[in-house]
Formats: structure tokens, sequence, C-alpha cells
């Protein structure tokens, strides 16, 4: 497939699984379930918003990969066209840059200091690695490498091998994502993730008009479950703070302590914060209305109705 418009783009991934859908298939990616990837490839979620992230890793992919070729004495070059494979109807792949001379790529990645632990030993992110056995198995090629660019602290790049066990399974989770979800178009089970969270907000905003509530049939077990849960939640959250209390109280008044491989501080912090109220009150000549964010959401509560 031959360069697309940016438009026609975003439609065309829709159609298939890419090498960023991979992870979230699989429960590796912490912004997107699987419960979004299926809102988003059945159209029920809009195009994603451009954010900073997106623009820098965009802007700095070439300088990434200028600095894999400066590492290691290949070349690169930039490839537009779409793959597309046969043997995974199901699947496409957009690489960054395709290795002269070798049946490789390059995946180019920009990343904030935040994830430098996620590099020590020699190791890097898990979503990494599944992009690129996903463009392994759609291009077919021998290996992948991946060209790291860690903001303000040092560039690290890393060889990915085809192996074709991974490959495989990988693929038949894609492939039953695909035909069992996307095709049917039925969602996934929810997870209690935020991002499902997130979707459900966004594809049922609400809002309908009805005379009478919907009869939840079915849904009885649910709310015992959820009525449970939420009393095991409380004891929880009060057994946490127990075991808090009781360590503040062994610091006493020192702000730092240590026990075993553990610190523990316990520091006095200051914060300002502006009192609009108070600010409101002291001068009622000033209209504030419009420094006021309003916003709509959808508030959930279950009640037991008495009898």
């Amino acid at each position: 497939m031959g360069k697309l418009t940016h438009e026609e783009w975003l439609a065309e991934r829709r159609k298939s699984i890419g090498g960023s859908d991979a992870a979230a298939i699989v429960g590796m990616n912490h912004y997107v379930t699987p419960y979004m990837l299926w809102a988003d490839k059945t159209g029920r979620l809009p195009d994603k918003p451009d954010n900073e992230a997106m623009r820098q890793g965009r802007d700095l992919e070439q300088y990434v990969a200028d600095r894999f070729m400066e590492a290691t004495g290949k070349r690169v070059h930039r490839h537009t066209s779409m793959f597309h494979s046969s043997d995974y109807p199901f699947a496409h792949a957009n690489i960054d840059r395709a290795v002269v001379g070798e049946r490789t790529g390059l995946e180019c990645k920009t990343t904030s200091l935040m994830n430098l632990k996620k590099f020590k030993n020699g190791e890097y992110p898990e979503n990494y690695y599944v992009q690129c056995v996903h463009y392994l198995a759609v291009t077919g090629w021998d290996r992948w490498y991946l060209a790291v660019i860690i903001l303000n602290q040092g560039f690290k790049w890393f060889t990915i091998e085809r192996d074709q066990a991974e490959i495989d399974a990988l693929m038949k989770a894609e492939k039953d994502f695909w035909d069992t979800y996307v095709l049917p178009d039925v969602p996934p089970p929810v997870d209690g993730l935020p991002p499902t969270d997130e979707t459900l907000k966004q594809i049922f905003p609400g809002g309908g008009a009805q005379d009478v509530p919907l009869d939840l049939f079915g849904c009885g077990d649910l709310i015992q479950k959820y009525f449970a849960t939420k009393d095991l939640v409380k004891t929880y959250k009060q057994e946490l703070e127990q075991c808090k209390q009781s360590i503040q109280q062994s610091l006493g008044n020192a702000e730092s302590g240590a026990c075993g491989g553990y610190s523990v501080t316990w520091k006095q912090q200051s914060r300002k914060t502006f009192d609009l109220k108070r600010f409101a009150a002291d001068h009622p000549e000033i209209d504030l209305s419009s420094y006021y964010q309003e916003s709509t959401f959808r508030k959930f509560d279950i009640k037991e109705n008495v009898k």
C-alpha cells in the first residue's frame, strides 16, 4: 500500500491490528485495555487527540534513527507504506525504519526519565518488545532493532531476534481478539481498569429519556458482589491506615526510619492553595463566574430500595 494521508491512515488502521495495539491485547499497555481497543476498532471512539508526548516522539524519531546509525554503523531509511501479511490478514505494520541491506527494521522510541528504571540491567519495557514481535510477524523479517532516547539521560539500543514461538503466541492472541470481539462487534469483558472506565464514559454519555428505570435483569448477583466488595475495600482501607498509624507512632518525632530493606519518611511539608470562596466573599464587586469551570459527568450509585 502506498503512502497515505493522515486521514486515510487513521481510517485504515481501524481495519486491522497495528504494532501499538498488540500490547493492549495481551495486557501489557497501561493506557489501553482490550475494551478500549475494541471500542476504537469498531469506531466507537473518536481519533486520539495529539499530545506533547506524541509530538516529541515524531519530531525526535529521525534523531533516534541517527543515533542508532552512529552507534551501529548501519544505514536505515524511512518506510512510509503500510505492511500487510496474507498469513495474518487481521494485522498491519507501520514501521519507523528499514535497515539497508538487511531483512530487519528499527523501532525508534523517546521516553522520559520516569521510565529510566525500566532500562536497568539491559532490560526494556515489555510493550516495546511486543510491538517489535508484531512487526516481525507481519513483515516476515529476521530481527528488529529497538533504539530509545531517554530524555536528558542517554541513548540505548537493543536487538530482538525472530522467535517463531513468540510470534505464534502473539498472533494467536491477536486473531482471537479480532475474531471474537471486533468482527462480531461483541465487547470484551470489562476489567476494572481506568482506561475501560474512561471508554465507558465516552461511548455511553447518557441523556436518554425514559419513563421507568431500565430492568437490569440478571444483575442481582453483581449488585450483591458490588456491596460486598465495597465493604471489603472499607475494611482493608482501615487496616492500611492502622498499619500506617502504628509506623508513625514508632517514628514519633523522627522524620525518617529504616527497617530491613525499607526506608520510611514522615516529613513536614507545606503547600499553598487559593481560597476562591473567601476571595469572592472579600471582593463581592468582582464577577468571578468566568473563572469557574463546569463539567458534566454521569454519577454512578446503587441504593437498596426500602420497602
